[in-house]
């Protein structure tokens, strides 16, 4: 059974720094995309960072360039999604996402599976 599972997620100030994991059961990801979303309450969900497994390549929102980071574990069946300089307004719920490609898809439809989401809030 495929499975992703989420973690990493918490309260952290303005400025701060959290550490998202995306942990996959059930398959391997060298065939995969890894996508990170996001949904704030009464927003649509937006795409945030995208990994491609089978060629490492990366692409991430224009909102979160230089400040968020997708990579993929040294043991090989976890997603990370490192963000720094967090700010108030990317309070939401991130949800890692994946679909058998070797090219990245952006909308958040394409995704065959995802996990159950883990909420990250940014506040003083």
């Amino acid at each position: 059974q495929i499975q992703l599972v989420e973690s990493g997620g918490g309260l952290v100030q303005p400025g701060g720094s959290l550490r998202l994991s995306c942990a996959a059961s059930g398959f391997t990801l060298d065939t995969y995309v890894i996508a990170w979303f996001r949904q704030a309450p009464g927003k649509e969900r937006g795409g945030v960072s995208f990994l491609s497994l089978s060629d490492g390549q990366t692409s991430d929102g224009d909102s979160v360039k230089g400040r968020f980071t997708v990579s993929r574990g040294s043991g090989k069946d976890t997603v990370y999604l490192q963000m720094n300089s967090l700010k108030p307004g990317e309070t939401a719920v991130y949800y890692c996402a994946a679909i058998v490609s070797s090219v990245i898809h952006f909308p958040g439809g394409a995704y065959d599976y995802w996990g159950q989401g883990t909420q990250v809030t940014v506040s003083t």
